[in-house]
């Protein structure tokens, strides 16, 4: 792809608006494999749409390789008394087929711990589907 680095480079980087359509193309896809759930193209559109525009509802990061986006990660948080702070919930994750491989999940995770390190945050959470036996090896 030109403007690439080389073969295998790719950046995380947080989404932005124009990012939109693909972040909900992939989140439609994942569920139908791991969740057996068709879920309504509308309403995954206006939920991508309202925390693109809102990062206190959580926060998008995609892979890229220029301008090809290979995979996405949501992360939201909450407040745990517990344990006075706050907690990532890395989630919505999805990397393209093609690129599958490369380590593009580690790398989205690796900015989340980057994050979380940079703000303080007191632990991250990440729940794998049961029979997703592919995303619990990885």
């Amino acid at each position: 792809m030109s403007g690439s680095p080389g073969p295998g480079f790719f950046a995380v980087r947080p989404a932005r608006i124009e990012d939109a359509a693909t972040i909900v193309d992939f989140n439609l896809r994942p569920r139908s494999v791991t969740e057996k759930k068709e879920l309504e193209l509308t309403v995954v559109t206006a939920g991508v749409d309202a925390i693109l525009r809102d990062p206190r509802l959580g926060r998008y990061f995609v892979a890229v390789d220029g301008d090809r986006i290979l995979g996405q990660l949501m992360v939201t948080e909450e407040w745990s008394d517990w344990r006075n702070g706050r907690i990532l919930w890395p989630q919505s994750v999805y990397v393209d087929a093609a690129a599958r491989g490369r380590g593009v999940f580690r790398r989205m995770l690796a900015q989340v711990h980057k994050i979380g390190r940079s703000e303080g945050v007191v632990g991250i959470r990440l729940y794998v589907e049961n029979t997703n036996r592919r995303a619990q090896e990885t």
